[in-house]
């Protein structure tokens, strides 16, 4: 990963603790930040996107890509489908 794009895993935080980390990327001269999800803390990173590009960066940012997908985690024999997302948010040139 380069200077030029960060990444941000969303968890089980607070949102503002993710806004925070994706901020201070772009602050830190990022270009891209990569917004990650997974299952139930996808509605979270869409709301950390939302508030990095409504709130902070404002103008300043943009989504350039929504990817969504799933992934089997778990055992064999255990396993089960979890959706995922990431989300790009990109400095506006």
């Amino acid at each position: 990963m380069s200077l030029a794009e960060g990444s941000v895993l969303v968890g089980n935080k607070s949102v503002m603790n993710y806004v925070l980390a994706a901020v201070i990327q772009f602050n830190q001269g990022a270009k891209k930040v990569s917004i990650k999800a997974r299952g139930r803390a996808i509605s979270r990173a869409v709301d950390v996107a939302e508030i990095v590009r409504s709130r902070f960066l404002k103008d300043e940012v943009d989504v350039s890509s929504i990817k969504i997908g799933s992934e089997k985690v778990g055992e064999a024999g255990k396993e089960r489908t979890i959706s995922t997302i990431e989300i790009v948010l990109e400095r506006k040139k």
